[in-house]
């Protein structure tokens, strides 16, 4: 096995016996990225010299005994996190030269552990999407069949991880955007439940639903980097202090008499057929190691799709204000006559479509006469969702259910972005809700990845990652 194919678990156990160093399991993974990224774009942003540098610090740090969990392990982050000294372009135009100056709370969690950051990948602008085709640089490609897409919007970290070039990924989940490009590039992706990590020092999208967490190879290595970034962060006021699992020794415990809820709003007319049938044999193979399942009912889970997309367009026309061309980013001074043609210039050149999209239908939400309507009514619902899933979760341990009701699909198939947003329609519940959620890889549909989807009860990560470990 090459160096850049090894999970976090084989890498540390490298790294520990002295079977190759930091900086080698850092050119390795860096050779992959230019060899295959030129045909994949999954990375904007290669910080060579940097990694190289962060894995001669590792090396040390191992010589002296001062080793953690990701210590000398290279990884690539998502373009939406905040990185001190390196690019975040969040995919926009907008963003296209701003350096932040100061790191994620993540990155910063990150860098105390000493990972070695590789770089930026891709992703939907400003997280906007289920495919990575609306970013302002490129469409990221499948490693699996480069005509087909990569999933959204976290799609350059799943690629990434799927083709190697990088031990570990982190992303970003809103309505999906983990799990989803997880499930179609075939790698497992977490999203922890919302609170359990900081959001502080990531680029806003939908603040009451954003999330970051890991994508990776293996389900413990999933647990591995979500016990590191997890934890109350005192410069987010969402994030929650409750006690952190030891995911590593929940993972080993078997899933005897733990309740596994199907619910049959999930399995929808339409469906891929092996996809059905590859979430069905993983529900078999939980109940064959002594897991009892359990057939129930979330009729109000169909509505959790366009409760999201009133909401998410909503907290994207607000979040998105900060962008006016006066303050950071891109800036369109010449020739404008006022301040509101500077933001008319800059938003109108450095704003792609579908961002322009979503803030216009959450402006319009959120504009007098359409509010009461619209976000007001899709709160409620909301609620009563949550409520829904709460009692469910009172006679059950987990839900397990299809990620996506289709493989990958062709680059250019969903140019309607109504087609594209019912891509979300088996991630939602779990986004809306705050719970956590995982996809993790079994099967496959004419060789493309099926992600099956384990969803569990709030800041119950362990379950969620134990369920998962058994199924693949």
């Amino acid at each position: 096995m090459k160096l850049n194919e090894l999970t976090i678990k084989q890498a540390q156990t490298g790294l520990k016996k002295g079977d190759f160093s930091s900086v080698e399991l850092t050119k390795a993974c860096l050779k992959v990225i230019k060899e295959k990224n030129k045909e994949i774009n999954a990375v904007l942003t290669i910080c060579e010299k940097e990694a190289l540098i962060e894995a001669k610090e590792a090396d040390e740090r191992i010589k002296n005994n001062e080793i953690s969990e990701l210590t000398g392990i290279p990884y690539l982050a998502k373009d939406n996190y905040l990185t001190k000294g390196v690019k975040t372009t969040a995919a926009s135009k907008i963003l296209e030269n701003y350096v932040a100056p100061y790191d994620a709370t993540v990155i910063k969690k990150l860098r105390e552990q000493g990972a070695v950051l590789l770089g930026k990948t891709n992703l939907d602008e400003f997280a906007h999407g289920a495919s990575t085709e609306n970013s302002a640089f490129g469409v990221t490609k499948n490693p699996h069949d480069l005509t087909r897409v990569a999933g959204g919007s976290s799609g350059g970290s799943a690629a990434a991880v799927a083709s190697d070039m990088c031990i570990f990924a982190v992303g970003s989940d809103t309505g999906g955007s983990i799990r989803h490009p997880a499930a179609f590039c075939g790698v497992v992706g977490l999203k922890p439940t919302y609170g359990r990590g900081s959001r502080f020092g990531i680029v806003a999208m939908t603040s009451s639903t954003d999330v970051p967490g890991p994508l990776t190879k293996t389900v413990e290595d999933a647990g591995i980097v979500q016990a590191v970034i997890s934890g109350h962060d005192k410069n987010d006021f969402t994030t929650a202090e409750e006690t952190i699992g030891d995911y590593e020794t929940e993972i080993k415990k078997d899933v005897k008499k733990l309740k596994v809820g199907v619910p049959k709003e999930f399995f929808i007319d339409g469906m891929n057929k092996d996809i059905d049938k590859s979430v069905r044999d993983a529900i078999e193979k939980l109940k064959k190691q002594g897991a009892e399942i359990v057939e129930i009912s979330l009729p109000h889970t169909k509505y959790a799709l366009p409760v999201y997309y009133i909401i998410t367009p909503s907290e994207v026309s607000s979040n998105l204000g900060r962008h006016d061309g006066i303050r950071y980013g891109l800036s369109e001074r010449k020739n404008a006559k006022d301040l509101n043609d500077i933001y008319f210039k800059t938003r109108g050149k450095g704003f792609g479509a579908e961002t322009k999209r979503r803030i216009m239908l959450g402006t319009y939400t959120l504009s007098a006469g359409y509010y009461d309507a619209y976000y007001l009514q899709a709160q409620k619902v909301r609620t009563i969702i949550i409520k829904e899933l709460d009692e469910v979760f009172k006679d059950i341990d987990v839900l397990v259910v299809p990620t996506c009701p289709n493989v990958a699909f062709k680059i250019g198939e969903h140019a309607d972005p109504l087609s594209m947003y019912l891509e979300d329609i088996f991630l939602d519940s779990a986004s809306v809700a705050g719970l956590p959620a995982i996809s993790v890889p079994y099967g496959k549909s004419k060789d493309m990845p099926i992600g099956v989807q384990v969803i569990g009860k709030k800041f119950n990560e362990g379950t969620v990652l134990r369920v998962a470990d058994k199924i693949k």
